[in-house]
């Protein structure tokens, strides 16, 4: 159903851009490894990424996407990246905070109101800021892709203000940051390999969790959660990335197309995105889990009550990060 959304970005992006110096253009397969299944929206970004770059390219430079890790996990894939074994891998962030520290900034909690907020962050100055990072470390971010939203599912009561996550039991990622906002709001924040996470909800063992709508949805807690709190608590962005010492051997022309057919990739990606966010959203409500949306005054008392989360994290991320953050959000929030 998404092959017009891609065709149609990937024909407009023939047209915008002139045709490259197909001699400076090697035949290129390029490895992209994954740590998510086919039928995740990464599939259709790299399926448009691939038909723009047949496009671009006269049919000379490809992908070959690799699903489920079968590459190795996003750290081991990345790792492969800088020492120049692999060329490319999506992954989320916080998994590569072991390379760049600077990338926990998105983990810190209810950074971002909105879908909006997040684009207009990634797609400009702080976007490229944290590129120039990734290059230090051996790797070129061609296009921040998503992963999305993270919203709050228990069996206990709607939450609707940080008093309510009093004593509940809520399992989180084995991410420092994640258990720290968590136990700041007054949880029990369990760390819990996601495997586990349904037994755990279904015996009790745990109240709650947090995921987008869609692993939600395709995991069934709503078998075994009966509220559904739109907290938005925490927004993960996937990065397309290459091997910067690979990256070094190809054309200029090579890398504009990449460059270019990424951002193609980004635009139907994303949009896929959040159309199974939106459809996995209403399922939820018509199988019957009661949902409440917070209010942007409480979103706002939440991100105020998160801030000693900020200040423990800071010297981990440095402290110029965040503040170019919140300076960058400000800019965005006062237009």
């Amino acid at each position: 159903m998404n092959k017009v959304i891609f065709s149609t970005m990937t024909a407009a992006l023939a047209l915008a851009v002139a045709g490259p110096a197909i001699a400076d253009i090697q035949d290129r397969n390029f490895r992209v490894s994954n740590g998510v299944n086919e039928d995740h929206p990464v599939g259709d970004g790299i399926e448009a990424m691939n038909e723009c770059l047949a496009e671009q390219s006269d049919g000379q430079m490809e992908l070959t996407a690799f699903w489920g890790s079968a590459l190795g996990d996003d750290l081991e894939a990345t790792q492969a990246l800088r020492s120049g074994t692999q060329e490319m891998v999506v992954t989320s962030t916080s998994p590569i905070v072991a390379i760049e520290p600077a990338l926990g900034v998105f983990d810190l909690p209810f950074l971002f109101a909105n879908a909006e907020e997040a684009d207009a962050i990634l797609d400009g100055e702080f976007g490229d800021f944290m590129n120039e990072k990734l290059e230090e470390s051996g790797l070129v971010n061609l296009a921040w892709w998503e992963n999305g939203f993270r919203n709050l599912t228990n069996s206990q009561r709607p939450v609707e203000r940080w008093e309510d996550f009093e004593g509940m039991r809520v399992r989180v990622m084995q991410n420092n940051i994640f258990l720290d906002t968590f136990e700041n709001m007054g949880a029990n924040a369990t760390p819990m390999a996601f495997g586990e996470v349904f037994t755990a909800l279904e015996t009790g063992a745990i109240d709650a969790q947090e995921n987008p709508f869609v692993t939600i949805d395709t995991s069934q807690f709503y078998e075994v959660q009966d509220y559904l709190s739109v907290t938005r608590h925490a927004y993960t962005p996937f990065m397309l990335l290459f091997s910067k010492p690979i990256w070094d051997t190809l054309s200029s022309t090579e890398q504009e197309i990449l460059r270019d057919c990424a951002i193609v990739g980004r635009d139907v990606q994303r949009s896929v995105s959040r159309e199974l966010s939106d459809e996995s959203r209403a399922k939820l409500e018509e199988v019957g889990m009661e949902i409440n949306e917070l209010s942007a005054e409480e979103q706002a008392r939440m991100r105020e009550r998160a801030q000693p989360v900020y200040e423990r994290h800071a010297d981990s991320i440095g402290q110029d990060v965040i503040d170019r953050m919140m300076s960058a959000l400000e800019e965005i929030r006062s237009e």
